[in-house]
């Protein structure tokens, strides 16, 4: 199988997903031909040199680095599938697409649209669920309407933040509807980049400058003692017909995280060793730990989710509560990512889990090939 591995990109978490791209070369089957497409974050995407992936292969702490060769340059041609993908004049005859791409412009439906207009294989979301799961306020709306329970929120949106007198009023109404503490965070962006938590007006208006440099819309939730559980779901949630192991939905064992740091903020999760305790499972009664694998399915169908996901909880320590808190369609692959680690404790090791996501892939694609689009 020819894969072209999708790495960089213009994201706040472009070194992340060098870190996931690096952990997931190493995993791929020997017998695979890998090609590595880097996206530099100005947005321009480079093949790289074979001994590009030798050297990562080599070296387990190694991580990627991005050439920019102009002669490597990628176009994609629309409709070109296997052919999509041309560098230096030359076809790449790429079979299947795993894009390790985080946050903006790689897990929010627009790389995903554009691997569609190619018409070829890729593993992840669809434009339309991925687009959704980026969007924590269409998250919440979506789940609500199933009658999955979220943190209470509102969404302020940059046009209140333009006029002084709405602004003023809003703030007076969500301190009312939320109280303090309460936490602010851009609506479209990942690990936790932009997020704060806040304790009285004057931190929520820093709190909100900060957010808005990262979206125009801003999600300002209610802050629960919680304890952060999360869930990695796999499958075709639209069709997993019941031949295809590739894509039957499964919900793997829930895990815990135990943040040393005020909440699990972007430092904890990649920068501080000792930022977190990763408890698998999560240290939960049998009933309860099936009620997080349940409601992750559930959530993870009612977004047309295929591919994969890690669903991700709160518990009130308080009172038990249980609330759906996001859902991250392009989960970390790092060495202390947690997708990989709870599939690893319900027995599916790392490589296993690379090949079942490429199956399902390339599974789906034939599935819609399918479908009627014209006459």
């Amino acid at each position: 199988m020819n894969i072209a591995l999708i790495y960089g990109g213009r994201s706040g978490e472009h070194e992340i997903s060098l870190l996931s791209a690096s952990s997931i070369a190493r995993g791929f089957s020997k017998e695979d031909k890998i090609y590595l497409i880097a996206i530099t974050k100005e947005g321009k995407w480079y093949l790289q040199d074979t001994s590009e992936y030798e050297r990562i292969c080599a070296d387990e702490k190694a991580v990627f680095k991005i050439t920019e060769k102009e002669e490597n340059l990628v176009n994609i041609i629309p409709g070109g599938k296997k052919d999509a993908f041309i560098a230096g004049g030359k076809s790449l005859n790429i079979d299947v697409v795993f894009p390790a791409l985080h946050g903006t412009y790689g897990e929010d439906g627009t790389i995903q649209g554009l691997f569609e207009m190619a018409d070829i294989p890729y593993v992840g979301c669809t434009h339309l669920a991925s687009a959704l799961t980026m969007d924590k306020e269409k998250t919440k709306m979506v789940l609500q309407s199933v009658g999955i329970p979220v943190v209470p929120y509102v969404c302020m949106k940059r046009c209140v933040m333009l006029n002084s007198v709405v602004y003023d009023a809003f703030l007076e109404e969500t301190e009312k509807e939320l109280s303090y503490p309460m936490f602010v965070k851009p609506c479209c962006a990942g690990s936790s980049n932009g997020a704060s938590k806040v304790n009285n007006k004057r931190e929520l208006c820093f709190a909100l400058m900060e957010a808005f440099q990262w979206d125009d819309k801003v999600l300002i939730e209610k802050a629960i003692n919680a304890r952060e559980v999360e869930c990695s779901v796999t499958g075709n949630s639209v069709t997993y017909p019941a031949e295809s192991d590739s894509e039957e939905v499964v919900a793997y064992i829930p895990g815990e995280i135990a943040p040393s740091h005020t909440f699990y903020d972007f430092d904890a999760k990649y920068n501080d060793p000792q930022g977190a305790k990763l408890l698998i499972p999560a240290e939960l009664s049998e009933n309860d730990l099936e009620k997080i694998r349940k409601t992750a399915v559930a959530a993870y169908k009612a977004l047309d989710a295929t591919g994969l996901a890690r669903v991700d909880f709160f518990i009130d320590r308080d009172t038990k509560a249980v609330y759906l808190n996001e859902v991250n369609t392009l989960p970390g692959f790092t060495p202390i990512s947690m997708f990989s680690k709870m599939c690893d404790a319900a027995g599916l090791g790392f490589n296993e889990l690379l090949k079942l996501l490429l199956d399902e892939a390339v599974a789906r694609y034939n599935s819609k090939q399918q479908l009627i689009t014209s006459r």
